[in-house]
């Protein structure tokens, strides 16, 4: 006995790749994907972070051979995190105008002016402690934080950032920063912020990378419960009232929901972030030949894109390119 309708059959249009590929629902482009770089104090600095295969930390004169390679993968955007050699209770190298990140910034855009610059801005990587702000007894500042901020801001950008990248997690950032660049003539200078941050287990290999691990206590009280997703949306949507222009959803993998909420609920050009944590888990379970490396790659950003991400930050992004380029995901 027959219980098939013949006039539905969803494996026609499986039947030959060119047929599998023009009704593809996700397509991806090189040109959506941001590659992380990690910038270091000091001169001739190519070292490998090794919580982060295949990942390095640069020193400014040698930088140039990370955008060079992320430029012939058709990768057009990086995301700088900086690595200064002082630190103290106000993150000062974080805001100075020879900071890393501002020696960085004008190095690439003098050599690479084709190549857009997204700055984290943070305070973490900077302060003593550790912490995204500054301190009050054990507590971040919320308030007082905000005016830093905004500082270290305007220092990227006056260095050449093309956009500025808040990730401290502090209410009203978005707002204080937007008012500064305006004041100074940058109302051009586009805001991506990190609207939905999770207190994350997924982000310790990047703590080892960026020296950036507190030396107390935890982020909790900044960073958002990873048991919520109505306040995902809270967070994403003062965002743009305040005047955000891209959003962003950090981890990727375990918030795929989160991802979709947002995208349906905003009209913001939405990123993720595809944590360190998710790229090592990735690269051990392959070294150990537990799992196809490629394969899993390839699956797991087209996860984050069917979800509904417009835009990818991912330490893969220039194999990501690759596979597009080769068709296996694009």
């Amino acid at each position: 006995m027959n219980f098939m309708n013949d006039n539905i059959r969803p494996r026609r249009l499986r039947k030959s790749e060119t047929l599998r590929d023009m009704v593809r629902e996700v397509r991806l482009s090189p040109k959506s994907l941001i590659y992380p770089l990690f910038l270091k104090e000091g001169n001739n600095i190519k070292s490998e972070i090794s919580s982060l295969p295949n990942n390095f930390h640069y020193s400014p004169d040698r930088v140039g051979e990370a955008v060079e390679e992320a430029l012939k993968n058709d990768v057009r955007s990086i995301l700088l995190f900086g690595l200064p050699d002082h630190k103290d209770e106000v993150g000062s190298q974080a805001y100075d105008e020879n900071g890393i990140i501002q020696q960085g910034i004008r190095k690439i855009k003098d050599e690479y002016p084709e190549m857009q610059i997204i700055t984290d801005v943070c305070m973490c990587e900077y302060t003593s402690h550790g912490h995204c702000g500054i301190l009050h007894n054990h507590d971040v500042d919320n308030d007082k934080t905000l005016d830093y901020i905004a500082r270290i801001a305007l220092s990227h950008v006056q260095a050449g950032a093309d956009m500025v990248a808040p990730s401290d997690m502090m209410d009203g950032r978005i707002d204080a920063i937007r008012r500064v660049l305006d004041e100074n003539g940058y109302n051009d200078t586009a805001i991506m912020s990190y609207a939905v941050k999770y207190a994350s287990a997924f982000y310790g290999p990047f703590r080892d990378a960026a020296g950036s691990a507190p030396s107390f206590g935890n982020r909790k009280s900044y960073q958002m419960d990873y048991h919520n997703k109505r306040e995902a949306l809270k967070e994403a949507l003062l965002d743009v009232s305040e005047g955000a222009d891209i959003l962003m959803v950090k981890p990727a993998l375990s918030y795929l929901d989160v991802i979709k909420e947002v995208k349906e609920n905003t009209n913001l050009p939405l990123a993720a972030y595809s944590v360190s944590g998710e790229y090592a888990m990735i690269k051990a379970a392959a070294a150990q030949g537990l799992i196809d490396e490629y394969g899993v790659m390839c699956e797991s950003t087209v996860g984050i894109y069917r979800a509904g991400a417009d835009i990818l930050i991912s330490y893969f992004a220039k194999e990501i390119a690759q596979a597009i380029k080769k068709g296996d995901i694009g």
